[in-house]
């Protein structure tokens, strides 16, 4: 069994125009979401593997600090530049390229690519993947090649502003 978790970045800066937009960095609710989804993950036993990150300091930020309330190594996040603005078939040949190993992968980064990524692999609509959103899909595949042939089914989709 494989299970994957995709993480939409927190809520990002426009403060700053000057700043392209791979190296936008958190504002301060995302800098307040983030570790608030990272304690609800944490509260309900969350334990990944394996985090892999979107190159984009938004991402990164946001995985760092999820990864805090993890107690999973801040060292040990991968960083993906693949990930940056990828569309379903980009995440889907990152996915299937992760170690066989792995049995709980954690992913971050953006729309519109993981709300179209939740839509092929999981089992509802979701029109929408907000900021700092989570969906935790579990897989009846024993290696990430086949991730995706079949569908997932959620174990949980929760994100800053629906009640905790």
């Amino acid at each position: 069994m494989k299970e994957l978790i995709l993480v939409r970045h927190a809520k990002s800066s426009w403060k700053d125009p000057t700043l392209r937009d791979h190296e936008r960095p958190l504002n301060k609710r995302g800098k307040r979401d983030a570790p608030e989804m990272g304690k609800r993950l944490a509260r309900s036993g969350f334990n990944p593997d394996l985090l892999v990150s979107s190159s984009a300091v938004r991402a990164l930020e946001t995985a760092r600090s999820v990864a805090g309330k993890l107690e999973y190594p801040r060292e040990g996040i991968a960083v993906e530049e693949r990930l940056y603005h990828a569309s379903v078939a980009e995440l889907l040949h990152v996915i299937r390229g992760v170690d066989d190993s792995v049995g709980i992968l954690m992913l971050f980064g953006h729309n519109p690519g993981l709300t179209d990524l939740a839509n092929h692999l999981g089992p509802r609509t979701i029109f929408n993947m907000p900021t700092c959103a989570v969906l935790h899909l579990r897989f009846q595949a024993d290696t990430w090649s086949t991730v995706g042939d079949q569908g997932g089914d959620e174990v949980l989709y929760d994100y800053p502003k629906r009640a905790s």
